[in-house]
């Protein structure tokens, strides 16, 4: 082999691989042949040479091709690195390298992996990458999606780029079809063409979670090259779960996404993507058949011919393979497939077409021929048999204490009822002949076969009935019981969230009135007054839209603050009966680890109240506090396999929820106050009267308990027609929270958490950019600062809530005795009428802080105590609300982010046209 043929067949990248050195992502490497700090070695991949640029390198000045940088390397001869160059050419040019296809899988499986991890990392760190803008265009709710667990990628065609992987993942990309090698060169050495750029990347995987495969949607409006499946793919984007019952085959994942994201639908079925028409493949059909307890497979595919077409080639192949499984199909509107509808109607379209969809094929069907076969060797038998109109293949379970079944030659009564281990399926059974009317008692395990065949032989030779026959009853029996069973734990334990109430259109369009008015915040804070809560205007309107944040893709919580018997419950109360009763849970008591055993989609968009937080144990405030911050419980418990065998498992509860509690101890949840949004309860002289004259009037009839309920009816009508946005607020760096508050970072999230959530409520007047986002106006910021005020200095305000009242009606109290006044508990606890236990506590937490001084009183043998610190509240106030007011003021459209924003992208959406106007729902 001559020279100039080794430096054509032998790169050096293959030689730098070798040696175990490889480039940056500039081409450049730490120089082996001297100490390299910095990289000062260049490699050149079209001249196949690098170059030393350090002058204390032996090379410096030399160009090292692959024979050079092998001598060097080995401190040989010329001719000793040729020898050397020879024997490490690949010889995979010419003659294929064999390997198992087991060594071929995990090689592929790996590159898989760590190439769908840049997919992953492109897809969540860039917020705006094409994969998501266009799933979010499809109706499809990302961020849901990440809460239940799934994943998706995008990839921007550039994972390969500037050596961000190495030579030997850029073989095994070509390999598994990730990479097509160009015919023409880049500037760094060999081009490449990759799979799928700029799509959305779905990972294909094996039932333990291993990526073998992927398939890419693209982008682009394309119609010509909308699907991408990775070579020799396999796997299956999702797997049903192993006791699903109803099982929905949809013709893509983008249909599947559309399904999955609607609680109601996912919570009493489960899904199985195919990918197309013509791609039901044998993972599909595995998965299938490994679901024992599969009582029906629902096709919902396009409404095109195709979709007719698929439905009736799979479903036969499917009812041989599945014969316990009814088989039915969604009637589709012609040209329509799921994610259109889910972009053009309500998603109750989809719960109406599956309640209306078509049987096929049921599962007694299937059985009939071979159950006719057993009736006419019975008929052969005994000519004396009923005929066949006797058959009944369902169970009577109208007494559940004496389920009947009807066979071919006997009637079977299970007495008792079933029990609920899943392990067996022990029975007290009579057996009646058609013919003779005598019967035959037994107790046995239908799951037990020596059981089940001294039963059979017992009852033919008693009753004179076939053993055939009794035999394929039983086992009929064995499988409507079975099914009756799980049907029966699944109502008992599935959490069945209730139906959304029917809004007539006259409600409609009073809800609309107000939420398309001048100020609809104004508008709903009037008719919360007239629904029962007298003044509190400010903390009011801020927990309605607390409450209301639970449908948003960020929820808030609040911590209500104030003494016993402040009204802080009753206002907690009202706010919660002024929302949705089927998407609110209130909780007076709540046990240690009760949280953690919900069902896992429980919480999900929930709002949760909690009437006395200072009740909850330390699990359970643990357990509230995860909800909030993270938005999911995951606990490891002890499960008991189908073998009889503990093992551990992890218990998921999710959420996102949005909260509201009542405490006396503000104090004490320094860690959640940081959390949520602190409100104190006014506990003022005026208020106390106005309450007291409100419950004078209500009770004089004044006031009309129809008018409370019509109001809180409105109000949850107008609720369920908000709808949830993602928010974009071009002011947001504009406004500066001041900067001595407690937390403030958590503070500034929370201030523009609420601010998304004003803009939210003012949905039906706020103008959207091309993404469809509601974009913040500065109304919105001026109606968040001022209902936000009191809860902004409480946490720039030393003191809480509760306290702070106490201490300014403590120093009104001093003030009229003069300022050098000496005061006892007991003076304060007659004056206030507070409780012992209540007055103590303010005054032991003012004595740490130094707002008030201890002085002895001799000649009494007792305390007294005078105020040391006289701060300021109105001046505090002042002075934020100065400090915000003054930046309101400046803010400006003139800002090139709003004038993008606002001026150039944004597309004004009158949602009040008769085209947009919801209709009843």
């Amino acid at each position: 082999m001559e020279i100039q043929e080794i430096k054509s067949r032998l790169p050096l990248s293959q030689v730098l691989d070798y040696y175990h050195l490889h480039p940056d992502r500039n081409n450049r490497l730490h120089c082996p042949f001297h100490d390299d700090k910095t990289p000062s070695m260049q490699v050149y991949q079209k001249t196949n040479t690098c170059y030393c640029f350090s002058s204390n390198c032996k090379t410096h000045g030399k160009s090292l091709d692959v024979i050079d940088f092998i001598m060097h390397m080995e401190s040989s001869s010329k001719h000793e690195a040729i020898l050397k160059a020879r024997a490490m050419i690949n010889p995979a040019d010419s003659t294929p390298v064999s390997r198992s296809p087991a060594q071929t899988e995990s090689i592929n499986t790996a590159i898989l992996s760590k190439i769908f991890h840049y997919f992953r990392n492109g897809f969540l760190v860039r917020r705006n990458n094409k994969a998501r803008v266009y799933l979010e265009s499809r109706g499809l709710d990302i961020v849901k999606f990440q809460n239940l667990g799934l994943v998706f990628g995008y990839n921007s065609a550039q994972f390969h780029h500037r050596g961000r992987i190495s030579p030997e993942d850029m073989q095994a990309c070509q390999t598994a079809g990730l990479l097509v090698k160009s015919p023409q060169q880049s500037r760094f050495g060999d081009g490449y063409s990759p799979w799928a750029s700029h799509c959305a990347i779905f990972p294909l995987t094996d039932e333990k979670g291993n990526i073998t495969g992927m398939y890419g949607r693209s982008t682009a409006n394309n119609p010509r090259n909308k699907h991408y499946y990775l070579k020799n793919s396999k796997g299956l984007f999702y797997y049903p779960k192993k006791d699903a019952a109803r099982l929905i085959i949809t013709e893509s994942i983008i249909d599947f996404l559309s399904l999955y994201q609607i609680d109601e639908i996912r919570n009493q079925y489960d899904f199985l993507p195919i990918y197309g028409t013509n791609r039901l493949n044998q993972d599909h059909k595995t998965a299938i058949a490994n679901l024992a307890r599969l009582q029906e497979i629902i096709f919902f595919l396009d409404g095109d011919k195709a979709g007719e077409e698929a439905i009736k080639k799979y479903s036969g192949q499917l009812s041989k393979e599945n014969p316990q499984a009814a088989i039915s199909k969604v009637e589709t509107p012609d040209n329509e497939d799921i994610n259109s509808l889910l972009q053009g109607h309500e998603s109750e379209i989809f719960i109406h077409l599956l309640k209306t969809r078509k049987l096929l094929l049921s599962s007694i069907e299937k059985a009939s021929n071979e159950e006719k076969k057993v009736s006419e060797l019975s008929n052969e038998a005994s000519p004396s048999a009923p005929p066949s109109q006797h058959q009944k293949k369902s169970l009577d379970t109208e007494n559940p204490h004496n389920i009947r079944y009807t066979g071919s030659v006997a009637d079977y009564y299970i007495k008792g009822g079933l029990r609920g281990n899943l392990d067996s399926m022990k029975v007290s059974l009579q057996v009646v002949s058609h013919e003779s009317r005598n019967d035959h008692r037994a107790k046995a395990d239908l799951y037990e076969h020596k059981p089940v065949e001294a039963l059979v032989k017992a009852a033919s030779e008693r009753l004179s009935l076939p053993a055939a026959a009794l035999k394929k009853d039983l086992s009929i029996l064995t499988r409507l019981l079975e099914q009756h069973r799980n049907k029966t734990l699944a109502e008992q334990h599935r959490y069945k969230r209730k139906p959304p109430k029917k809004i007539p259109q006259s409600t409609i369009n009073q809800c609309l009135d107000i939420l398309t008015s001048a100020h609809p915040v104004e508008r709903i804070n009037e008719l919360i007054g007239r629904s029962g809560v007298v003044g509190e205007q400010t903390a009011r309107i801020f927990l309605f839209a607390i409450a209301s944040s639970y449908k948003m893709p960020d929820t808030l919580h609040a911590l209500i603050q104030g003494s016993s018997g402040s009204g802080k419950t009753m206002l907690l109360k009202t706010i919660y009966d002024l929302m949705p009763g089927e998407d609110t849970t209130k909780f007076t008591r709540v046990t240690d680890s009760s949280f953690y055993n919900y069902p896992e989609h429980y919480f999900v968009q929930r709002l949760v109240c909690f009437e006395d937080i200072d009740g909850l144990k330390e699990d359970a405030l643990y357990a509230v506090r995860e909800l909030i911050s993270n938005e999911i419980l995951v606990s490891s418990t002890s499960v008991k396999t189908e073998h009889g065998e503990i093992t551990g498992a992890e218990k998921t509860v999710r959420g996102p929820i949005a909260s509201i509690s009542c405490t006396t101890k503000g104090e004490i949840y320094e860690d959640n106050m940081s959390r949520v949004f602190l409100i104190a309860v006014d506990e003022s002289p005026e208020q106390t009267k106005r309450i007291i004259q409100y419950q004078q009037q209500k009770a004089s009839g004044m006031i009309s308990g129809q008018q409370e309920k019509q109001s809180k009816e409105l109000l949850q009508n107008c609720v369920r027609l908000l709808k949830p946005y993602q928010v974009v607020n071009p002011y947001a760096g504009q406004i500066q929270l001041p900067e001595e508050a407690h937390k403030i970072r958590r503070l500034n999230d929370l201030y523009l958490s609420f601010v998304r959530q004003v803009t939210l409520i003012n949905q039906y007047k706020r103008k959207k950019d091309k993404q469809g986002r509601l974009i913040t106006e500065k109304e919105d910021l001026q109606t968040a600062n001022a209902i936000m005020f009191d809860s902004i200095v409480l946490k720039v305000d030393e003191l809480d809530g509760s306290l702070r009242g106490f201490y300014e009606k403590l120093k009104r109290y001093v003030q009229e005795k003069g300022k050098g006044y000496a005061f006892s508990q007991r003076e304060i606890r007659q004056a206030f009428r507070v409780s012992k236990t209540g007055c103590q506590n303010y005054i032991n937490t003012l004595l740490e802080l130094e707002y008030i001084q201890k002085t002895y009183v001799g000649h009494r043998n007792t305390f007294h105590y005078k105020i040391s610190h006289w701060d300021s509240l109105e001046a505090l106030r002042e002075r934020i609300k100065t400090y915000l007011d003054d930046q309101l003021k400046t803010i400006s459209d003139q800002n090139p982010v709003v004038a993008k924003m606002v001026g150039q992208h944004a597309e004004m959406q009158e949602l009040t046209d008769s085209n947009h106007r919801p209709r009843e729902i």
